[in-house]
C-alpha cells in the first residue's frame, strides 16, 4: 500500500523530518520513493531558453536581470521552427518533457505570446510533455496555453515567504501563489520548487516545503535547485551549497510529497557522479539535460555524460508509457 498523501503537515513535523540523522532520513525517503515510483527510472527533461536576458525583475540570483552586469547576452524570442528543431532533438536524445523558458516578468497578450502558443502546439504534436516558464500569468492566459496543449507550467516559489523580500523586491510572494492558482484553475499541472544557497536558514527551507506540501494538490513536479552563482549578480560570492544540504532537501520533499516528481535541477554541474547518486537515492527522479550543456544560461552536464551516468548507476530514462498515474513531471 502506498504511503498516504497528506496536505495537513505542520512546520514542526517537516522540520523534524529535515533534522533526522542523515542516513535514517535517506533510508525513509528511499522507502517512500519505492512505494510510489520505479527507483530505476529518471525523467529526462530538456529546458530551452526561448527568450534570454533583459528581464526587469531584480531576483538576486538571476543573471538574466537587466540591472545586473553579467556576461549573459540578451536574445530575442527564438523562431518557432528553431524551437521545434530543438524539441525534436531532445526527443531523439531520450527526453520525455520539453520546457521553454522566457525571461519575462509576466506574460503579455501580444504577438510574442501568440508565437509561444504556436511553439506549444508544435512541441505537443511531437508527443512530448510541454512545459513553459514565462513569469506571471492570468487565468485567461493559462487557459490559452492549456488549449494549445501545455502540460505543465513552472513557477518556483524560490524561497520561504518570510525570506522572499530579501531576494526579490519587484514582485510579492503572494503573486507567485496567484500564478500557481491560475495554472491549477486552467487544468495545467504545476511545477514548483525553490533554490537553496540564497543565504536562507534551514527554517526557511522547511517553510518553503511547508507551503508546497500543504497546497490542496501537491505540485506534480518539485525542482530542488542549488544556487548557480552567476558573476555580476548580488549572490555571486555565496558559498557552494553542501551536498548534504541538497540531499536533506530532496529527501524531505520526497517524504512530504510522495507522489510528486522531485527534480535534481540547477547545481548538478558542480556535483560528481557519486554526489548525484546520493540525490537519486534520496528520492530525486528527474534531471534536466541537453546537447547544449546549459540550463537556461548556466553550465549543465550534457546528454552523453548523463547517459553514461545512467549506465553506471543502473538507471534509465522514464518514458510516458511506463509512467504511473501519480508521476507527472
Amino acid at each position: 500500500m502506498n504511503t498516504p498523501i497528506r496536505h495537513d503537515w505542520t512546520k514542526e513535523e517537516i522540520q523534524s523530518i529535515y533534522d533526522k540523522p542523515l542516513l535514517e532520513l535517506v533510508y525513509e525517503a528511499a522507502t517512500v520513493h519505492r512505494d510510489w515510483h520505479k527507483s530505476s527510472e529518471i525523467q529526462v527533461c530538456t529546458l530551452l531558453s526561448v527568450k534570454t536576458g533583459g528581464c526587469p525583475e531584480d531576483c538576486s540570483y538571476c543573471g538574466q536581470a537587466a540591472r545586473y552586469h553579467t556576461d549573459i547576452k540578451v536574445q530575442a524570442l527564438l523562431p518557432t521552427e528553431k524551437v521545434i528543431e530543438h524539441a525534436q532533438k531532445a526527443k531523439e536524445n531520450g527526453s520525455s518533457r520539453f520546457c521553454m523558458a522566457a525571461a519575462w516578468r509576466e506574460v503579455r497578450n501580444n504577438k510574442d505570446f501568440d508565437r509561444v502558443i504556436e511553439m506549444v502546439k508544435g512541441v505537443n504534436n511531437l508527443g512530448l510533455e510541454v512545459c513553459c516558464t514565462l513569469g506571471m500569468l492570468t487565468e485567461e492566459q493559462a487557459l490559452r496555453l492549456q488549449e494549445a496543449g501545455l502540460y505543465a507550467y513552472n513557477h518556483n516559489l524560490d524561497t520561504s515567504e518570510s525570506y522572499y523580500d530579501e531576494i526579490i523586491s519587484t514582485r510579492k510572494f503572494d503573486q507567485r501563489i496567484e500564478t500557481i492558482n491560475n495554472v491549477r484553475k486552467a487544468g495545467i499541472t504545476v511545477c514548483s520548487g525553490g533554490i537553496i544557497g540564497l543565504g536562507e536558514s534551514a527554517i526557511d527551507r522547511v517553510s518553503m516545503l511547508f507551503t508546497l506540501a500543504t497546497m490542496p494538490v501537491h505540485p506534480e513536479s518539485v525542482p530542488v535547485n542549488a544556487l548557480a552563482r552567476v558573476k555580476g549578480t548580488p549572490l555571486e560570492n555565496n558559498p557552494k551549497v553542501p551536498l548534504w544540504d541538497m540531499v536533506r532537501m530532496i529527501a524531505t520533499a520526497r517524504i512530504v510529497m510522495p507522489a510528486s516528481i522531485v527534480r535534481l535541477s540547477a547545481g548538478r554541474i558542480e556535483m560528481t557522479e557519486e554526489e548525484q547518486a546520493w540525490c537519486f537515492m534520496a528520492g530525486a527522479n528527474s534531471i534536466f539535460t541537453g546537447e547544449r550543456e546549459t540550463l537556461l544560461v548556466t553550465p549543465n552536464p550534457g546528454i552523453s555524460e548523463d547517459m553514461q551516468m545512467f549506465q553506471n548507476l543502473g538507471l534509465k530514462p522514464l518514458t510516458k508509457k511506463s509512467k504511473s498515474a501519480c508521476t507527472k513531471i
